[in-house]
């Protein structure tokens, strides 16, 4: 029979063991799996990964982990590197790299790898498999997404490279925010409370558990407030710990004392990696515990309630900052509080008191600095972190790690010490950190009142911790030692010079300030510690590094700070709306508000330029010549609704007989005594000629038409008595004020069916583009340009845009005189002969006349203008570029002034030979603003020829809008049309859709045309516009040359509201009087934005037809001298297709 074999315990409890350490490997999976398939954030997954993995090692109690993906890092508790480690590095689809890490805090024996057994490397491994699978499938996705949105992107019409201006935006707005984004990325969410009902109710009042929990989030204006769930029973707790992952476990301990111990092991068994608190309400069995700490062995940390619900509160943030503080410290330089406290009772009393001060003080601070609201949530984030240790070897290794971050030290001064209670360790701990840091400020707090003393030797503050203002104690060692409150500057002594309580402040006392209080500030770090209190950490990044030894002399270092503090300040307002100050310097990169409310539509333009241009670098596709902006002020609407309301001016408008009474009415009104202040400020600074322009709510917006109803004024701004200057400025302002109630405005609000209460104005102050010559000012070049060319010729496609250009103001070219006009993408191809050049060519301009000191602003717009002849500008010297001299001999054209003979405004020089690369400026910019705006757009200019320094000219962006006219696709095929029927067909026509509502025609007899009475036939055209109105019918008008032109010799004077109730307005050309297809900028905004069709007709070309037959044989309704008004029987079929610009309206 043979034997059996005899159980050897040994070998027995050795595959015990080995079954256990397989388990836990298993169980470390499973809960790796587990925490992915939650879908939680990457941040939440890795943290969650770093707490359960020390369970799964031979040695969990002397495991610790750490991983790193990207910028993301997270660690277990008690992390420090030691020599005994495993680490598996990963890469992700993307290029990513990451890495786990195992270490051992103490020397084991050796196995397989160092002292890590095999089957450890083996789920190391696999646990990096699973994390990179997890990573990849994110990532694989976000990358599908691409794809899949790059297939499908097909390009429609334009070509035109994407300069990826929304994300260039973003990144730029926000590059001073995006480092708050990076801080505090683990948040507690999700918290577990477990509790009978009783116990929670001798803490409660009034039923309201979670207010008195989370009620300091909305007292302190914090984001991302936790979840609780309660529990009353461990099999509750560990339901809901298997539906989901909580942050953290609250346990609360009342008159049972040993069920809570009991739940709290059973937990931590199975979930050791959550952070586990307990709760007490009563100190005697906080007492009874440290003398029996095995009893606690399963407890993270132990709390005493103490009639405060800020506890709550502090256990949230303290876990927070323990996880948190690695990350926030490598980004932002966080500063660190080191609280050194062993007993519960005393921490859970005074960190809450520490939290809310820290909290507060940095709140105040924020609320001090003009921005955001989000802004401000976001700055919350850069409060210094509290860190707490319970021993001297704790408190030396967290001193160790964040040495370099540590904003102060508050240590008891008994503690643990080599598990012994030492009644001098907090002393010891003292001592150490003074020689590492002599000048770190440093609070030791004790209940014995005694040990002041020790404290002053030390050089350490102290605080008793039974005091019944610590509260006011703490606020007040924050604000004088911490760089809370204000920067005291000292000198060698510590004696205080000056106190500064803001950024202006403080750089106005750095210029000031002795040497050796810059020296002694500079040794200490105290102007990067302020800094960074501040929530300045960009600039506070930049001077930290510096140190006295890196400069010469001390006047280097100032010179050092305050260049550091100017470049700082200039970056974050580029590109800004920036608010009044006295103090602050004025220049083209932001503009300033002198009042609050809406900045209107115009405003809006003006800002969204200001943007453009100093938010992003442009001028890598603009070079050789420098891309600005005039220096601008902006009064928002609130002071044009107290100026209305303060003066009673709604009801003297409504009582007045006339506008010009109205205007005296605004005149007599007073402005705010804040905005009279600003003003006088401002006319110190700005020293040029002043731009006084209107920008209603409803002003030059997308959608809305207003475009040159409201008024504008020039001021020369160069009176003697700077009284006068202010007074002529309010003027101004007033007056565009009034130009609400004019008869222009009201007449076109009426006709759009708006309320005249509906508006609301801003006032744009814009210094004047240009330089002096003698008694006159202007700029060699004004321009507008558009995106879309409704009127190509050759190759020239529409989408390549057109600019209209002229010597003097640009008011000459908006409002539709003589300009000429090129394609900035084909700046040297034209569409005219030399006799059409001469013809058209620019005979006037505009500029501002100095000479007018006394200046009448009741004389209208043009108050402070001068209109000039040509010859006066080549007396100037302003015209050597802009113009060519036309040789009869040869018919040719020379460039310059060289030769004698007929000057001609063709700009060859620049155009043709590159002077300055303005065509270029010109299509760049007309690509990004059409990108921005994502609509064709149009654009406004000026340039300054002369050179600067680096030999450049300047271009300034004046205004942009949008073009809404060919947004919708209305398609017209031609071979279904019956030609018979056709009355009106254009091939060079705007506007888009099908409209079968328009029976009335106003159209120009051509037997009565007179070319020098255009004026009275606006009259006419008026008349029956207002007649139409009445009848509320639209209609086609047809006339000869320019509509809206100023120029009465090209085409009829009229203005918007004269022919408001015109749904197709068509362009025509007589044998003498010919048709160029120019106009006015501000005529044609009001065309597209109101979708009204817009067309021309060349007399001769067989293309394009009016059937002049037929209207002629149909009834007049009224007939004019030179108009006839008819009406069909029933409504013509108009078609108009934007994309082939064809407008075709026929009889059906």
């Amino acid at each position: 029979m043979t034997q059996k074999p005899v159980a050897n315990p040994e070998d027995f409890y050795k595959l015990l063991a080995q079954s256990k350490e397989r388990l836990k490997e298993l169980a470390a999976i499973n809960q790796a799996i587990a925490i992915i398939k939650e879908g939680k954030s990457i941040q939440d997954t890795l943290h969650q990964l770093c707490l359960i993995l020390p369970d799964a090692w031979q040695f969990p109690e002397h495991t610790i982990v750490r991983i790193k993906y990207g910028q993301y890092e997270f660690q277990s508790s008690g992390f420090k590197e030691t020599p005994w480690c495993q680490k598996q590095d990963f890469e992700t689809i993307d290029g990513g790299f990451g890495f786990i890490e195992v270490y051992y805090t103490q020397e084991f024996p050796t196995e397989f790898e160092g002292p890590f057994l095999k089957e450890e490397r083996d789920l190391i491994n696999n646990i990096t498999n699973i994390l990179t699978g997890y990573l990849n499938s994110i990532k694989g996705k976000d990358i599908i997404r691409e794809v899949k949105v790059i297939q499908k992107r097909k390009p429609e019409g334009d070509t035109t490279t994407s300069k990826r201006l929304l994300q260039k935006f973003i990144n730029q707005h926000n590059a001073d925010r995006d480092i708050y984004h990076d801080l505090m990325p683990f948040k507690v969410k999700e918290i577990l409370l477990i509790s009978t009902l009783y116990d929670a109710y001798s803490i409660e009042k009034e039923d309201r558990l979670t207010d008195n929990i989370l009620g300091e989030y909305s007292k302190l204006s914090l984001s991302t407030v936790p979840r609780i769930t309660g529990v009353s029973n461990l099999d509750e707790a560990l339901e809901k710990l298997d539906e989901k992952y909580f942050n953290m476990i609250i346990i609360m301990m009342g008159a049972d004392t040993q069920t809570p111990l009991e739940m709290s092991k059973k937990i931590k068994s199975e979930y050791n990696y959550i952070p586990l608190y307990l709760l007490v309400n009563n100190s005697v069995i906080v007492n009874e515990m440290e003398k029996n700490p095995v009893t606690i062995s399963s407890i993270d940390r132990v709390f005493v309630w103490n009639g405060e619900p800020k506890v709550f509160f502090t256990m949230i943030k303290l876990l927070e900052d323990r996880v948190n503080i690695e990350n926030d410290t490598r980004i932002a330089l966080t500063r660190v509080i080191l609280l050194v406290e062993d007993s519960p009772k005393y921490y859970s009393r005074y960190l809450p008191l520490l939290y809310s001060s820290v909290l507060e003080q940095t709140k105040r601070i924020i609320e001090d600095v003009s921005t955001d609201d989000l802004y401000k949530v976001l700055r919350i984030r850069i409060r210094p972190k509290i860190i707490l240790a319970g021993t001297y070897e704790e408190a030396i290794e967290l001193f160790t790690r964040y040495k370099n971050y540590m904003l102060c030290l508050i240590s008891d001064v008994k503690f643990y010490k080599n598990n012994i209670l030492d009644e001098n360790a907090g002393v010891q701990l003292v001592t150490h950190v003074r020689k590492e840091l002599p000048n770190l400020p440093i609070i030791i707090q004790s209940y014995e009142q005694d040990k002041e003393e020790m404290a002053f030797k030390l050089k350490a503050a102290f605080l008793n911790k039974n005091s019944e203002i610590l509260m006011q104690e703490i606020k007040n060692f924050l604000s004088n030692f911490l760089g809370f409150g204000d920067f005291v500057f000292r000198d060698s002594l510590g004696n205080p010079l000056t106190i500064a309580s803001t950024m202006e402040e403080f750089e106005r006392a750095l210029r000031i300030i002795p040497d050796e209080s810059l020296l002694y500030h500079s040794q200490k770090n105290h102007f990067s510690m302020w800094l960074a209190a501040r929530g300045e950490i960009q600039v506070a990044r930049i001077i930290h590094p510096s140190t006295i030894e890196d400069f010469t002399n001390s006047e280097e270092l100032r010179e050092y700070l305050l260049n550091t503090l100017k470049k700082y300040r200039q970056e974050k307002r580029r590109g800004k709306i920036v608010g009044f100050d006295t103090a602050w310097e004025v220049d083209e990169s932001n503009i300033v508000s002198l009042a609050e409310g809406s900045f209107g539509g115009k405003g809006r333009g003006l800002s969204f330029i200001n943007t453009l241009i100093y938010t992003f670098d442009i001028s890598q596709y603009t070079p050789n010549i420098n891309l600005r902006t005039p220096r601008t002020s902006i009064i928002g609407t609130s002071e044009y609704e107290g100026f209305m309301m303060r003066n009673g001016l709604y009801e003297k408008v409504f009582a007045s007989s006339s506008y010009v009474e109205i205007q005296k009415h605004f005149l007599e009104g007073e402005l705010s005594d804040q905005l009279k202040i600003r003003l006088d400020r401002l006319l110190q600074i700005y020293h040029r000629p002043l731009a006084v322009r209107s920008s209603g709510l409803l002003e030059d917006s997308i959608m809305q038409p207003f475009a040159g109803i409201f008024e504008t004024y020039i001021v020369p701004n160069n009176h003697p008595d700077k009284h006068i200057r202010l007074k002529q400025a309010m003027d101004a302002i007033k007056l565009v004020y009034a130009s609400v109630f004019s008869d222009t405005a009201r007449g076109y609000i009426k006709a759009i069916n708006y309320k005249i209460e509906d508006e609301r104005m801003a006032v744009i102050i814009q210094e004047v583009v240009g330089n002096t010559y003698g008694n006159y000012y202007y700029p060699h070049i004004s321009g507008v340009a558009q995106s879309y060319n409704y009127y190509p010729f050759g190759h020239i496609q529409p989408e390549d845009g057109f600019a209209n250009m002229a010597v003097g103001l640009g008011k000459y070219v908006v409002e539709g005189e003589r300009s000429y006009r090129f394609c900035p993408k084909y700046p040297t191809i034209i569409n005219y002969s030399n006799a059409d050049l001469i013809k058209n060519s620019q005979v006037e301009f505009f500029a501002v006349d100095l000479s007018k000191h006394n200046l009448n602003l009741l004389e209208g717009e043009e108050a402070g203008l001068a209109r000039l002849h040509m010859y006066e500008s080549e007396q100037h010297g302003t015209l050597k570029h802009c113009v060519s001299v036309f040789n009869p001999e040869n018919n040719s054209l020379t460039p310059g002034l060289g030769q004698s003979g007929p000057r001609v405004v063709n700009f060859a020089n620049i155009l043709k030979y590159n002077y300055v690369p303005l065509a270029q400026s010109i299509q760049v910019l007309l690509d990004v603003v059409k990108e921005a705006l994502g609509a064709a757009c149009e654009i406004e200019f000026a340039v300054d020829l002369n050179r600067d320094t680096n030999y450049k000219s300047s271009f300034f962006l004046l205004q942009i809008k949008p073009m809404l006219g060919n947004t919708q696709e209305y398609k017209v095929n031609l071979d279904s049309i019956d030609m018979s029927k056709v009355i009106l067909m254009s091939m060079n026509g705007m506007g888009n859709g099908y409209i079968n509502t328009i029976s009335d025609i106003v159209y120009i007899k051509r037997e009565s045309f007179d070319k020098s009475m255009t004026p009275d036939m606006a009259i006419e055209v008026n008349s029956i516009n207002n007649k139409l109105i009445e009848q509320n019918r639209r209609y086609i008008l047809i006339g000869p040359g320019r509509w809206g032109s100023r120029d009465r010799w090209i085409g009829i004077p009229v203005t918007w509201p004269q022919i408001s109730q015109a749904k197709i307005i068509v362009e025509t050309s007589f044998e003498d009087f010919p048709l160029d297809a120019s106009y006015g900028s501000h005529f044609f905004h009001n065309v597209i934005s109101m979708n009204v069709g817009y067309c021309s007709v060349q007399d001769g070309d067989t293309k394009t037809k009016i059937a002049w037959d037929v209207l002629n044989s149909m009834p007049s309704v009224n007939e004019t001298k030179f108009f006839r008004h008819v009406q069909l029987p029933k409504p013509l079929v108009v078609r108009m297709d934007g994309r082939q610009r064809l407008i075709v309206a026929s009889i059906e």
